[in-house]
């Protein structure tokens, strides 16, 4: 059978009681037998003293006529319980017990019987000093003198005191330690329990956060440890502090998660959307091109197929095109594609406002270049392509007039490459996705306003292969599209 665990409170009441109980327990024994020794001192003491005195009145008496009566004959006793013994060759041995009661020693002392007698004798043997149980009179600490006549002088005092203020001690000190310990015990757990909650506000809303469907759907994590038990000063504190930091990791992460499922989603219906128009034109001029062979009418089928065929071929280059930019993504992603080589970036500008300034006569163009080369370790054909699509990009959205200048400079360790337009600028709505796959600013998806949406993307994805950054600053009247590529070369490894 399993023994059920102990709970962190009781296991910390445990250790502390048992240890203080220990530590009492250590303390009274400690004072029992330091004070046992300091009454046993004192009772000697009082012992040698009362010996003193009752040898020099046994030395006042003749040796032949030493008994206790003689000594006594005329003088009182004051002292409760006192054990006066004398032992002379010529009366023998005779002893009293004065009376626990009475001070006076007249009708209040009792004469030693010889058993008594025996038994301090045999106590006494070969020592002077000893404590010795007496049969009806209880425990004695007896002393032997000798006085000047060679009488043998017995002097006792009952230790039963000593004993009673023991008992009387240890029953305070007993007492006094159950008392502490439960007020210890209820003292320590209130504390626990008071230190111990912000661990079970934890628990609690671990256990609110675990019944949460986290799985599937937009997710928000709300529940949080209060902030009076989240106070990171002390280590329950901390504990709460730390976990309301992984809610707020975990919450930033499911966010994300659902972002990046609606962008894919989205990425589906745009790829989907894009591949279907196409799709269903080559369907279209085949299904006309069968229907025109059907009807065989001579030199009009011939030029009617021949349209067809052109527009089949249109549409499927336009999917090639699309496709291709999808896998050179996705080989992008990989860290594939790109061949490092000296590139200059100012030799590739001018190139690419040569084939861009045909495409749009209706602008004005212009291109500003240092006089020494800026050279960059890079792929020379992708990073064509970015300034092809960054000027693509300009000249698609702005209208007719527009001016856009090409600028390459270097910054320091940086080859800064930017293309600006006096445009009407770019929708705040839509600045956030810009360099999303198939971002477009316009959500009609018409031709004429626009590609398949992958040209940002495509750019950003081969700056970042080449261990740069772009970026986009726009208002209305003005847009700049900066890359910056560092002059060393790039580290291999997929792009970030």
């Amino acid at each position: 059978m399993t023994r059920r665990p102990m709970s962190l409170q009781t296991r910390l009441m445990t250790a502390v009681i048992g240890f203080v109980s220990l530590i009492l327990v250590i303390v009274a024994v400690i004072t029992s037998a330091t004070l046992g020794r300091t009454l046993e001192d004192q009772l000697s003491e009082r012992l040698a003293g009362y010996a003193t005195e009752l040898k020099r009145w046994v030395e006042q008496v003749p040796a032949e006529a030493a008994t206790v009566e003689n000594v006594l004959t005329g003088k009182t006793a004051q002292v409760p319980g006192l054990l006066f013994a004398v032992s002379s060759p010529a009366t023998g041995t005779s002893g009293i017990i004065l009376s626990s009661d009475e001070s006076e020693l007249s009708g209040s002392a009792r004469e030693l019987t010889s058993t008594q007698i025996r038994e301090i004798s045999e106590a006494l043997d070969g020592g002077h000093l000893a404590t010795v149980t007496i049969d009806d009179a209880g425990s004695y600490r007896i002393l032997v003198t000798t006085a000047k006549t060679g009488v043998v002088v017995v002097t006792g005092l009952p230790a039963a005191e000593i004993q009673n203020q023991l008992t009387q001690l240890l029953t305070v000190i007993v007492l006094a330690t159950l008392g502490g310990l439960i007020l210890l015990a209820l003292t320590t757990a209130i504390t626990i329990r008071v230190s111990l909650r912000p661990l079970r506000a934890v628990a609690a809303t671990a256990t609110r956060v675990a019944n949460q469907p986290l799985d599937r759907g937009e997710v928000e994590i709300t529940e949080r440890i209060p902030a009076s038990e989240a106070d990171p000063r002390t280590e329950t504190g901390l504990v709460g502090a730390s976990l309301n930091k992984l809610l707020d990791h975990v919450n930033d992460s499911l966010a994300a998660r659902q972002k990046n499922e609606e962008r894919m989603r989205r990425f589906v219906a745009d790829a989907s959307h894009e591949l279907r128009t196409p799709l269903a034109s080559i369907r279209g001029y085949s299904e006309l091109s069968l229907r025109a062979l059907s009807q065989q009418q001579g030199p009009a089928v011939i030029e009617g197929t021949t349209t067809s065929l052109e527009r089949i071929q249109a549409q499927s280059l336009r999917m090639t095109r699309l496709v291709e930019d999808l896998l050179l993504l996705a080989r992008l992603d990989e860290g594939r594609e790109l061949v490092h080589g000296t590139v200059d970036l100012a030799q590739l500008a001018l190139e690419g406002l040569s084939d861009a300034r045909p495409t749009a006569a209706d602008h004005h163009w212009s291109i500003e270049v240092p006089d020494e080369p800026v050279t960059v370790v890079g792929d020379a054909g992708r990073l064509h392509q970015v300034v092809a699509n960054l000027l693509a990009n300009a000249r698609t959205h702005t209208p007719a007039g527009t001016s856009i200048t090409l600028r390459v400079s270097r910054d320091e360790e940086e080859a800064v490459l930017s293309v600006h337009d006096d445009g009407p600028g770019i929708d705040p709505g839509v600045r956030e996705e810009l360099f999303a796959r198939f971002a477009r600013g316009d959500s009609s998806r018409a031709r004429q306003t626009g590609g398949t949406g992958l040209g940002l993307a495509i750019a950003k994805a081969i700056v970042e292969g080449h261990g740069g950054h772009i970026e986009v600053e726009s208002e209305p009247g003005g847009t700049t599209f900066t890359v910056r590529i560092p002059v060393s070369p790039a580290p291999e490894g997929p792009a970030a």
